[in-house]
C-alpha cells in the first residue's frame, strides 16, 4: 500500500550541529562507515495507514522492544549510495533513482511495502543538502548515504510485519580497502555458499550479508581478503563477492561478468560500467561463467584481468584466486583496463569530465 500524502522530509527549524573543527578532523581520515552526520530520515508505515510521519531528526537509537521482528526474522533491506564534492565545491548524487527502484524491488523480495521512489528522493536530497558540510573534499572520499527498511513490530508471529520503518543515515567515507587501489587476493569458496536458487539473491538485505561472513572468516584464515562464491547447487558458476559483483577481461578486449540469473546483486556500479565499458575500448558481456572457464583462462592468458565491483570500492583488481588447491594469478593483475574504466566512472561521479548519461544530479 503506497499512501497518498507527499513525504515532505522537511528540515528541522532548530537543527544542530557538530563543530566544524570536528567535521575537519574526522574528515582528514574517515574510513569507511565509522562516522555519521548529524541527522537522520525516518518515516512510518502501517498496514492501515500506510506511509507517513516522515521526518529529520538528530542522529540517534532507534527504540525497538526486544520481541521486535526484525531481530527475530531479518525483514530488513538496505541501499548504498554516495554523494561527491565537485571542484567547485558543489555536491552531486550519482544514479539516486536507480537506488530507490532496486530498493522498491528489494522491499516486495522481503515482503515489505513499497517506498515510493519519489519519497526515496526527497529523504536522501533533503538530508545531504542538510548535512552538506560532512561532504569531504579530498582524493576518492565521499559521502555515503544508507537508506535502510525494516520491521517495526512487537510480534513474534511468522508473517510480513504490519509497522515498518525507514530511515537513512550518511557519513563521510575513504576508500572501502586500506592501502587503496591494489590487487587483492580472493578465496574462492566451494563449501559455503550466498544465497540459493529462489533466494534473497537480487535482493540488497542483510541476511545475504550474514551468510557469506564465516566464508569471509576462511579467506582472512587463508591470507585472503575476499570471498568469490560459486553457486549453491554444483559450485560450477561464477556469482558474486560478498559484497561485489564479478567481472573479467579477455584478451580479446571483453568485459565478461555473470548474467542476472537472480541470485546475484543488481548492481548500480555493476550497470554503470557496462554501459561504459565502450568508451575504454572494451564490449561488455553478460553471460553465465563457469568458474573452470576462469582457471583455464587465467592459465592459458584468454583472461588478462580480474575484477570486483561495487559502490564502495568502485573497481578492485583481484590480484589472485585460491581455491584451497592452487593458486590463479591473471597476467595484468593491476588491470589497467579496469583502472581505466573505474577512472572514467570516477571522473563522471566527480564531475571531471561530461556526463553522457545524465546519470549526476546537482543537490541544491
Amino acid at each position: 500500500m503506497l499512501t497518498s500524502m507527499t513525504m515532505r522530509f522537511e528540515t528541522p527549524s532548530n537543527p544542530t550541529f557538530t563543530p566544524a573543527e570536528r567535521i575537519a578532523e574526522i574528515n582528514a581520515a574517515p574510513g569507511f562507515g565509522q562516522f555519521f552526520a548529524d541527522h537522520m530520515a525516518i518515516a512510518e508505515w502501517n498496514v492501515r495507514t500506510g506511509w507517513g510521519n516522515d521526518r529529520i531528526v538528530p542522529y540517534g537509537p532507534l527504540p525497538m522492544a526486544p520481541a521486535g521482528a526484525v531481530f527475530h526474522y531479518a525483514q530488513e533491506v538496505f541501499e548504498g549510495l554516495k554523494a561527491y564534492r565537485h571542484a567547485d565545491g558543489s555536491v552531486w548524487l550519482f544514479r539516486p533513482e536507480a537506488n530507490a527502484r532496486r530498493f522498491q524491488s528489494s522491499g516486495v523480495r522481503m515482503a515489505l511495502p513499497e517506498f515510493p521512489v519519489e519519497a526515496f528522493l526527497t529523504s536522501v536530497r533533503n538530508l545531504v543538502a542538510l548535512e552538506e558540510r560532512w561532504v569531504p573534499s579530498s582524493g576518492e572520499q565521499s559521502l555515503y548515504i544508507r537508506p535502510f527498511l525494516m520491521a517495526n513490530e512487537s510480534f513474534l508471529g511468522v508473517r510480513p510485519a504490519q509497522d515498518v520503518i525507514y530511515c537513512c543515515i550518511v557519513g563521510p567515507v575513504g576508500a572501502y580497502f586500506e592501502g587503496g587501489v591494489r590487487p587483492v587476493n580472493i578465496w574462492v569458496s566451494n563449501q559455503y555458499s550466498r544465497v540459493a536458487n529462489g533466494g534473497t539473491g537480487a535482493a540488497k538485505c542483510g541476511g545475504n550479508y550474514a551468510s557469506s561472513l564465516l566464508a569471509q572468516e576462511v579467506a582472512y584464515a587463508n591470507g585472503c581478503s575476499q570471498v568469490l562464491f560459486t553457486d549453491n547447487s554444483e559450485h560450477r558458476f561464477v556469482e558474486e563477492l560478498g559484497g561485489m559483483n564479478f567481472m573479467m577481461v579477455t584478451k580479446g578486449g571483453e568485459l565478461v561478468t555473470p548474467d542476472l540469473n537472480g541470485n546475484i546483486l543488481p548492481g548500480i556500479t555493476r550497470d554503470s560500467l557496462l554501459k561504459l565499458a565502450p568508451q575504454v575500448g572494451l564490449t561488455p558481456v553478460e553471460r553465465p561463467i563457469r568458474i573452470a572457464e576462469v582457471y583455464a583462462g587465467v592459465e592459458s592468458g584468454e583472461i588478462v584481468e580480474l575484477l570486483a565491483c561495487g559502490t564502495a570500492a568502485v573497481i578492485t583488481p583481484l590480484g589472485a584466486l585460491h581455491n584451497g588447491d592452487k593458486v590463479y594469478r591473471p597476467a595484468n593483475s593491476e588491470a589497467p583496463q579496469g583502472i581505466a574504466l573505474r577512472n572514467l566512472l570516477l571522473d563522471i561521479q566527480y564531475g571531471r569530465v561530461a556526463d553522457p548519461f545524465g546519470w549526476t544530479e546537482k543537490v541544491d
